[in-house]
């Protein structure tokens, strides 16, 4: 006689919470990117591909035709973000290691302005001509400071409780890094420069007096500048002014058509490429005035996506700060943020006339290939540090549905 025994069937509940486990177990196998690598990356991408298309927009009216200026600002995109992508994989030694040597080559190619391969404009030497491409060093400049004082920091970060640990080296080589900005009559450069110094100094967590020292020398030292200078005072005195009479056609022609154009959009704009300000009333349309544009085509819903976008990248380069334990990566990331922030800040005041026109560009936005490629090298470094920062714990309830293997006794 044979019985037939029948085995137990699993139940769907079963089956199902297995096939959950494994479904979180091949989830903690693979790392998952982290939230700030892809808030920074994602408002990079779209404010360089924004960008693109406002230049074109905004250059559509040059004599030179539409696409030639286009064309460069597209070639160093191509260049910039695999570029950034690559600078991604690097490993954060790398940086600290190359701190010096990439401070040294920024202040090499910035001395070219005391050559004759400097370019003259609009009362700056800020440009350099090589083999018939115009760039301008001061924008590599940026990142290497950057790096170099976060570095400088990082290795004192015992002794930052001290004045002297504090003013050597790191007051006498940003002297030389604003010195050699200044002596090409940059002041807006020189200004974003200290702005990364001073933001540096912060986030290390130097002693208030150790911070507000340099602060208040370098706003008297700005002032001075200004001050002494007429050009830069006539323009200063634009945010005061009604400009009205001789004061329209000098310095408050560009601020005025600049507000006009931005207040001419109203809420929707008038159409991408209907721009009426670039046929030659802005003539930086392209450049420090290209957040103008955007208003004036895009209305107030198109610099509503500008602003998000900006947003969205400091969360994403804040949340780097907050959560690394790495003084290095902090120090570099609120350095980087405050810089491209800030700069962000600047040039949208001054289209507002909230600022005086400095000349200081609107970071991924504006024409300019070095600036372009200088803030997507940075969001690279940026992406790089995501990548050190401490995993979030998974829940408990998720920890135990992760199968376990079973050990077998000999």
């Amino acid at each position: 006689m044979t019985s037939n025994t029948t085995s137990p069937t699993p139940s769907t509940d079963d089956e199902a919470a297995r096939g959950q486990a494994a479904r979180v177990f091949l989830g903690l196998k693979i790392k998952p990117v982290p939230a700030e690598f892809v808030l920074i990356a994602s408002a990079a991408l779209l404010l360089t591909i924004f960008g693109l298309v406002m230049v074109l927009s905004a250059t559509s009216a040059s004599p030179t035709g539409p696409f030639d200026t286009f064309i460069k600002q597209g070639v160093f995109a191509l260049i910039g973000i695999p570029f950034m992508f690559v600078l991604s994989r690097f490993p954060m030694a790398f940086f600290k290691k190359m701190a010096w040597p990439i401070l040294g080559l920024a202040l090499v190619l910035q001395s070219l302005i005391l050559t004759p391969l400097a370019v003259h404009a609009d009362g700056n030497t800020a440009w350099v001509m090589i083999a018939g491409q115009q760039f301008q060093p001061a924008e590599f400049l940026k990142v290497a400071t950057a790096l170099w004082v976060g570095y400088v920091l990082y290795r004192k970060q015992a002794l930052l409780g001290l004045w002297r640990h504090v003013f050597i080296p790191l007051v006498p080589v940003a002297i030389l890094i604003l010195g050699s900005v200044l002596v090409g009559k940059d002041l807006g450069t020189a200004m974003v420069l200290l702005m990364i110094l001073l933001a540096a100094l912060f986030f290390s967590g130097v002693k208030l007096r150790v911070f507000l020292l340099p602060l208040i020398l370098g706003v008297i030292g700005v002032a001075v500048l200004a001050l002494t200078s007429q050009n830069r005072l006539d323009r200063i005195l634009t945010v005061f002014s009604d400009c009205s009479g001789d004061a329209y056609d000098n310095a408050c022609y560009q601020p005025m058509h600049g507000i006009w154009g931005l207040a001419s959009g109203g809420i929707f704009g008038l159409g991408l490429g209907n721009s009426k300000m670039k046929y030659e009333w802005l003539p930086a349309a392209q450049n420090d005035y290209i957040f103008a544009i955007v208003g004036e085509e895009l209305g107030l819903i198109g610099c509503l996506v500008v602003l998000a976008l900006f947003a969205t990248f400091a969360v994403g380069a804040f949340r780097i700060v907050r959560r690394t334990d790495d003084p290095f990566v902090r120090i570099v990331s609120g350095s980087i943020a405050a810089w491209i922030v800030g700069q962000a800040i600047i040039n949208i005041g001054v289209v507002l006339r909230l600022f005086p026109p400095l000349g200081v560009p609107l970071p991924f936005m504006s024409q300019g290939g070095t600036a372009l490629l200088s803030v997507l090298i940075a969001c690279g470094v940026l992406l790089s540090f995501t990548r050190t920062l401490p995993e979030v714990p998974a829940p408990a309830n998720v920890a135990a549905m992760v199968p376990r293997r079973r050990v077998s006794k000999a």
